[in-house]
């Protein structure tokens, strides 16, 4: 099964300092038939002008995966964390029994293009957590490249760790190439491009579109000349 969720679907949202695009229902965008997608709750796409940002404001029992495709995005928060996230790196936070946090752009006049992702704990009440890495561009150049897991499996993929049976994998195919990532029995898929076209298991996407995915053995990713970029969850 395939389901193609088109860029222009997605619920919206201008704030003039943000401008957001919105995959599954989130703030004042419901839609009851796009609630999210087994374990996977939110995907984002936010462009923060310079000098704006998300003041402190708090969350519970979420897995927060935070992916920068342009610019830098400052974080702070109750854990005592303080850092800046650039392109290529990955923030993880697991809010478990409440953390708050304020998220700015570092530039004053710069602005920064992001995605954010939300994924459903195991459980409730795990304490809360912080981490986040730099992967290199080399490691997605036409392939698949796991960068976040879950705790029983992250330490083997090399990837950071999260309270969920689920992987984000990325991806950054030069034009022309394709790359497969392997589907074991059972799972699904949600793939998310945010740059370039191409197909996802015959299914033509340009930036901003979702593919859903189930009883499929693999993800097949082909570029267009554009070349293609794109997150890929594989979920329980």
């Amino acid at each position: 099964m395939l389901f193609h969720r088109p860029s222009d679907a997605r619920g919206q949202a201008d704030y003039g300092w943000l401008k957001a695009r919105y995959s599954f229902s989130f703030g004042e965008y419901h839609d009851p038939q796009v609630m999210g997608f087994r374990a996977l709750r939110v995907i984002n796409e936010d462009r923060v002008a310079g000098g704006g940002g998300f003041p402190t404001h708090g969350h519970r029992d979420m897995e927060i995966m935070t992916l920068i495709l342009s610019g830098a995005l400052q974080h702070r928060d109750s854990m005592g964390n303080g850092a800046v996230i650039r392109p290529g790196e990955v923030q993880v936070m697991s809010a478990g029994t409440g953390v708050t946090h304020s998220e700015f752009n570092a530039s004053a006049s710069e602005p920064v293009h992001l995605l954010q992702m939300w994924v459903l704990p195991d459980r409730t009440g795990h304490a809360p957590r912080y981490d986040q890495r730099s992967f290199s561009a080399e490691e997605r150049r036409n392939r698949f490249r796991t960068v976040v897991a879950g705790f029983d499996e992250s330490a083997a993929l090399d990837a950071l760790a999260i309270h969920q049976d689920a992987r984000l994998n990325v991806a950054a195919l030069e034009a022309g190439r394709s790359a497969q990532y392997s589907l074991r029995p059972g799972r699904h898929a949600w793939v998310q491009v945010h740059g370039g076209s191409g197909k996802i298991n015959g299914i033509a996407v340009k930036a901003g579109d979702g593919v859903a995915m189930a009883q499929e053995d693999a993800i097949r990713a082909e570029a267009s000349p554009d070349g293609l970029s794109l997150v890929a969850f594989d979920l329980a």
